[in-house]
């Protein structure tokens, strides 16, 4: 697999899926967001590159569409308009970025073998912002 930056969509693998998601219908497109995410949430050993760049960019496509989305997640990928994500799907999201951050995963492994690792890991963290914002912390009530 080749990668050649850091964001959801610059690698082969994301790429691809980015072709295959132009190919498909609106619902279809759905379907395999949702696929994409639930693989690597449910994985219980490492997940591989391919599950794993596929994941990463199905949840940069739910995040786009949240507020501050585009702007926080520039993103290029499939050319064809993407369907309104069920809401529900930000949750899976935001699971499956968990689990791509986690220490065994092939790709966070890899990622922090090369001079771009912590920016990869930001990006990732950014998406995970968008999708669930941190929440300010009210010390006193005023």
């Amino acid at each position: 697999m080749g990668f050649w930056d850091v964001g959801p969509f610059d690698n082969d693998d994301a790429a691809d899926f980015a072709g295959d998601l132009d190919a498909a219908t609106a619902d279809a497109r759905i379907e395999m967001v949702c696929g994409a995410l639930d693989r690597v949430v449910t994985a219980n050993v490492d997940i591989d590159m391919w599950h794993i760049s596929k994941a990463v960019a199905a949840a940069a496509l739910i995040a786009a569409q949240c507020p501050g989305g585009e702007a926080a997640c520039p993103i290029y990928g499939p050319s064809a308009p993407m369907p309104q994500f069920p809401n529900a799907l930000k949750q899976l999201a935001i699971d499956a970025l968990d689990n791509v951050l986690a220490a065994s995963s092939w790709r966070a492994v890899e990622w922090n073998d090369v001079s771009k690792g912590s920016q990869w890991r930001g990006n990732i963290i950014a998406l995970r912002n968008v999708l669930d914002p941190p929440q300010r912390e009210t010390l006193f009530e005023i």
